[in-house]
Formats: structure tokens, C-alpha cells, sequence
């Protein structure tokens, strides 16, 4: 199974981007993902259901412990085929 995660990280800052951003960003960029697109609004990441589970996990216990209030995300199966 292959999925999609879409995320952002709060609060924001739109003149430096703040320690947990760096963070997630530093997760997704790490991990084995295809089609990774990192913005200032938004981050989409796909790969096999393992990786993107994975990465989520680590996105989510590393943005909180560097200071994030609220991560906003959503999975979205987009095919078949990956790990499981």
C-alpha cells in the first residue's frame, strides 16, 4: 500500500522558521519517501505505507518536543505496491 501524508507544523512564523518546522522538515527530508515537497504552508511526502507510518511517528514525537502546539495532518491511500 502506498500513501500520501500532508502535514503542517504551528505556530507559525512567517520571518524565521521556527525550530519544530526545521524539524519535521529534517524528518520527511530523512526518511525513505518519494515525491517529498516541503513548503512554508504545507508538506506532502508518499511512499510505502511502512516508511510514511514510520516517518509520521517520528514527525510527530521530534516537531511536539521542539516546540510545536499543533500538527495538522492527513494519510491518504494512493495505490497499491511498497512495503507494508
Amino acid at each position: 500500500m502506498r500513501l500520501r501524508v500532508e502535514f503542517t507544523t504551528e505556530p507559525f512564523d512567517l520571518d524565521e522558521a521556527p525550530a519544530h518546522a526545521l524539524v519535521a522538515r529534517e524528518v520527511i527530508e530523512g526518511a525513505e519517501l518519494d515525491a517529498v515537497d516541503v513548503g512554508p504552508f504545507g508538506n506532502t511526502a508518499e511512499g510505502g505505507a511502512g516508511a510514511v507510518l514510520t516517518a509520521v511517528d517520528a514527525l510527530l514525537r521530534r516537531a511536539l518536543e521542539a516546540g510545536a502546539t499543533r500538527i495538522s495532518l492527513q494519510v491518504n491511500v494512493v495505490g497499491e505496491g511498497g512495503d507494508k
